[in-house]
Formats: C-alpha cells, structure tokens, sequence
C-alpha cells in the first residue's frame, strides 16, 4: 500500500511528531508511505525532514511558491499519479485545500485528512480564510480523522455526523522518547538551569491559542513562593515578539527563557518539575503523552482531549483559566503535593503504555485505509 502524507510543516511540534511516529509504523507494517514535505522555494531543510532522515524514515522535500499555488498542487498530482501513489493522507488545512480543490474525478488518487484542530484565528485574517475554506473541503475527503472528539464541533455538521468521519487519538513510540530523555542538553540551557528550581516548561507553537501569555503571568505570581523557579518556553512562532516584552515589562527577562525550537524537547523534560499547557483549544498535544510517558508533572487546560487523557485528574491537575492567580496556585499544588504527585506519574506512565501507542494509532489508521481503498 503506497501511501503519500502532505504536509507544510512550521517546525517539529504535534502533528509533525505524530506523523512521525505513524510513518515509521506503516514502514515496519510493511505499506510504503512517503513524507511530502513542502515549503517555500529558498527554504532550508525543515526540521521535519531533518529529523525524519536521521530516524530513516521516507521522506521528499518539495518547494512551491507560497499562497493558494493551485499549478504546484496540480504538479504534485501529477508526480503522485506517475509514482502510483494510492492514497494521499493530508495533515494540515493547506493540502486539505490544495488537494480538496480538486474533484477526485481530476485527481485520480483518493484524498483522506487528519484534523488536528483550528487556531480560533481573528474574523477576516489569512488563517481564519484558509479555515474556512478547509471546511468547505472536507466534503471532498474520503475520510476525515479527528484527534480529538471535540474537534467535531467544529466542522460542518453534515461531515461530522457522516459515517466518513473517524476519531483516532494520536499514539507515541515511547521507547524513543525515553531514548531521546538520555540526551544532553546543549550548553546555554545547561547554564539557565543550572541553579533554577522549579523549572516550568512550556512546549508549542508561539501564537494565541496556546496561551503561553497566560503562563507567564502566572509564573510571576510563583516566583513570590519559589524566588530561584525558572521558565523554559519551547517554540516558534508569530507571538515571540510579543510574549519576550510581556516578559521584560514583567522583569521577569532573568526566569525565563525562549530557546526557539529545539530537538531535546525529551531531554528537558527530565529536568522540569512541571509541564503545563495553557491552551485555548488542542486536540491531543503529543507534548502531554511524552510528559506522560517520562513522569513528568502536568498542568493543563481542560480542552481537547486533555481531561480524558489524564484521566480526570488521575494523572494531572487540569483546569479551566480563570485568573494568573488561580493557576499559579495549581502550579504550586504540583509542586508540593509529592505524594499525589507521584501517584499521577505512575498512573500516566501506564495509560500511555496501554491506550496511546504508535502501533495502535497505526493499526486504527490502517483499517482506515482499506475502506477507503475498498
């Protein structure tokens, strides 16, 4: 089974670890699946590509020009008719609408979508343009794949009630990421840390949803408890520019840190007392399974799958946001709770191993794509 997963990638976060994680179990299955990574013209290597190479894992660099490139994506058909591909598995609104675009009749190759939840984007922006047409080509999908039960209430809701729309949560090869926990940190890291406690880490994309603002507002009412604690808030994106100047108008710029998007995500892990995400809106962070998976304390908003996943507070604290007050004080109850806390940690560590695995994401989206094919 030959399939091609499209994808713009912005960096190495949930859905590029996820596709990860399911393209190296289709190899081991024995399917044929291919990494389409596009980008820019004068990008780079993406850090996707990147990491898929060093994990030996299929993968093609694509450059196009930017914007709604409908020759590029006929080009890409074109190239994917030639090469036999069967299947086209997009992850993300971009090929959604690309590929979407295009009537089956023209395409030839059938086109299924992973959702892994919309941004909330401003009325009338480029992303809130671009989500809306995602919605109105999800009719073209042969089948459309939620992470997450909530994200069915955000689409039209003649798909989600049809039988062509599937809930798969995200899975993780654990055993790489205790692999990746062994790794060392590089040296500006090691010096921020090395006299910090507690550490706090944040991990994701820099944009509004996440909620990073909300987290730093909080930490500057934790430090009153824990005047050494430090910040680590991993990721890239528009909103760095705004959250560093939160941070200096706070005088908070010796406590926290933006190292921008690193690869030792698991290895900082280890070292952080909690995790917290701050969210507006997820699907399933995979931030939260590795957490989980390394027994990392957690902290995070009750949105998504979130809840669920913890176990209605078996194995974290999640919240609804009310003030910077209300989750600093959930911070510090992770903190100071050890027993409860390690309770948490050992009930999570299980509930990845047993629900979230690689292989049984893997297996779910294989049945997936023999109906399809069928």
């Amino acid at each position: 089974m030959k399939i091609l997963h499209l994808i713009d990638s912005g960096g190495l976060y949930g859905a590029e670890r996820m596709l990860l994680t399911l393209v190296g179990e289709q190899v081991a299955r024995g399917l044929s699946p291919l990494i389409l990574s596009v980008g820019e013209s004068a990008a780079d290597d993406k850090p996707l590509e990147v990491e898929a190479r060093r994990l030996g894992l299929p993968v093609k660099a694509w450059r196009m020009a930017p914007g709604f490139n409908l020759r590029e994506s006929w080009s890409i058909i074109r190239w994917a008719r030639r090469e036999q591909y069967q299947l086209m598995h997009s992850h993300g609104y971009k090929f959604n609408v690309l590929m979407g675009i295009w009537p089956e009749a023209l395409r030839k190759i059938p086109l299924m979508t992973t959702l892994h939840g919309y941004v909330r984007a401003s009325r009338f922006t480029k992303s809130w343009f671009y989500e809306a047409l995602d919605r109105l080509v999800l009719g073209q999908m042969r089948q459309v794949v939620l992470v997450s039960e909530a994200i069915r209430f955000q689409i039209p809701g003649r798909i989600a009630r049809s039988n062509r729309v599937s809930v798969v949560m995200n899975g993780l090869n654990t055993e790489s990421v205790r692999h990746q926990a062994t790794q060392s940190l590089g040296a500006e890291l090691d010096d921020f840390l090395v006299n910090g406690h507690p550490v706090i880490l944040g991990v994701g994309r820099l944009s509004p949803e996440k909620g990073f603002d909300r987290l730093i507002g909080a930490f500057r009412i934790l430090l009153s408890h824990y005047p050494e604690a430090q910040l680590v808030i991993v990721g890239e994106g528009k909103q760095r520019d705004a959250l560093e100047q939160q941070v200096a108008e706070s005088k908070l710029s010796d406590h926290v840190c933006f190292p921008g998007y690193i690869e030792q995500v698991a290895a900082l892990m280890k070292r952080t007392s909690v995790l917290c995400i701050p969210s507006l809106t997820e699907g399933l962070p995979i931030t939260l399974l590795e957490a989980m998976s390394l027994g990392v304390p957690v902290v995070a908003s009750d949105v998504g799958e979130i809840s669920n996943v913890l176990g209605d507070q078996k194995g974290g604290i999640v919240f609804r946001y009310e003030s910077p007050s209300a989750l600093a004080e959930m911070l510090v109850a992770a903190i100071e709770d050890r027993n409860n806390t390690s309770a948490r940690a050992r009930w999570s560590e299980q509930r990845v191993e047993q629900a979230f695995s690689g292989h049984a994401m893997m297996e779910h989206y294989l049945k997936i794509y023999q109906q399809v094919l069928a």
